[in-house]
């Protein structure tokens, strides 16, 4: 097991849109927890993608205003548990700024958006008759990642590994890093598109981070790595 500390990769601007995203859907979480497990499971219904609904381009209840489709972006903002939001979060507040850095706010907003969408899409094919909903910015977040394999392959990532009392922290080069980071998503994919982690959404997102983000980079260019 492995967990990203932070990443040796300075940044050019501040982050206020990473922070912003951040700060959203840590917000939304905890009004969530105000209305208590029951009202929250239905608020993940109404609000988070259900394959079903989108494939069939039905709306079931609870009905929300502007319709299923809608949902493909609510549900980036929902998360399950704490702890869910707080992996989510963690990996966004490392790499998320570096990937601002390059594309600039109002475009990494857009390349969040549009990576989270695509990453459910990828999720609904493998599962289009699923009535269970899929919500969390992890699909998003796999976009920024595939952004930042290609734009800093190099950059050192502080890393903590820990298998069974061994622990230890390392610098690694985020293509090893996130390399094995994808690499554990395709497997887990075997034989587990019914498991309750949407495997498919973050290898959808990763894809499209990795095959976008030039045509979402500023128009002088940027670095693709930083070595120190």
């Amino acid at each position: 097991m492995f967990f990203p500390l932070k990443d040796e990769n300075p940044t050019k601007t501040f982050p206020y849109m990473t922070i912003l995203l951040i700060s959203v859907n840590c917000i939304i979480f905890f009004i969530g927890l105000s209305y208590g497990q029951y009202n929250r499971n239905i608020i993940n219904h109404k609000y988070g993608v259900i394959p079903f609904e989108i494939t069939h381009a039905v709306d079931l209840s609870p009905e929300i205003l502007l319709g299923p489709y809608i949902t493909l972006i609510t549900s980036l903002f929902l998360h399950g548990s704490f702890f869910h939001l707080l992996g989510n979060m963690w990996f966004l507040w490392i790499f998320g700024n570096n990937i601002e850095d390059v594309v600039g706010r109002f475009k990494f907003l857009i390349f969040y958006l549009i990576g989270g969408i695509a990453a459910s899409f990828l999720q609904i094919i493998f599962s289009v008759s699923s009535g269970i909903p899929v919500i969390g910015a992890s699909g998003a977040v796999s976009a920024i990642l595939g952004a930042y394999i290609l734009k800093f392959p190099r950059a050192r990532i502080k890393t903590l590994v820990f298998i069974f009392i061994f622990i230890t922290v390392v610098n690694v080069p985020a293509v090893a890093f996130i390399g094995i980071w994808f690499f554990i998503q395709l497997i887990s994919t075997v034989g587990r598109a019914s498991s309750n982690v949407a495997w498919f959404a973050h290898i959808g997102g990763f894809l499209f981070g990795l095959l976008t983000i030039k045509l979402f980079q500023k128009k002088e260019g940027y670095k693709k790595y930083r070595v120190y």
